[in-house]
Formats: structure tokens, sequence, C-alpha cells
């Protein structure tokens, strides 16, 4: 695995990504121990997740756009919350 920084958002768009994370995270644990046997709350859970998720791809195409930060095919993006920092994972 290779790591190479490639770029910094700011605090504020680290604390937009950083919410969604946990809140992904948060959901997907859920998701985990949740069975669909509660059709109602399973439901919600599924949207929710997708939703999230969504915003959480769109976060990171919007900033990599702003940013033009390079890519590479097979592999991703990495946000350090402490710094700020952005690398590329290969």
């Amino acid at each position: 695995m290779k790591k190479k920084l490639i770029g910094q958002v700011t605090v504020d768009e680290m604390k937009e990504i950083q919410s969604l994370y946990e809140r992904k995270n948060g959901l997907t644990e859920l998701a985990r121990i949740l069975t669909p046997d509660n059709q109602e709350l399973y439901e919600k859970l599924v949207k929710d997740l997708g939703e999230t998720q969504s915003r959480f791809q769109s976060w990171w195409t919007r900033m990599s756009q702003a940013y033009e930060w390079e890519g590479i095919d097979g592999g991703n993006w990495e946000i350090d919350f402490e710094t700020c920092n952005v690398y590329l994972i290969s």
C-alpha cells in the first residue's frame, strides 16, 4: 500500500465529511444487528444508509473536482481528520 499526500481541505469541509463518515459507520453497524423483522425500521435504515452513502460519495466527487486531486485506477482517497490532509492510497 502506497500513501501519497495530494491535497488538503478546509476545517469546515473536513467536518462535513467526518460527520458523514461517522453517520455511515453508525448506520452500517446498526444494519449488522437489525433484522428485516421490523419492516418499518429496516426500511428507514436502508433508505438513510443509501442517502448517507450518496452524500458521502458526492462530497468526494465535489472536492476532487474543486481541488483537482490526482487519482489512479484501483486507488482511493483518504482524509486525516486531524490535519485535513488528503492522501491517494494505491
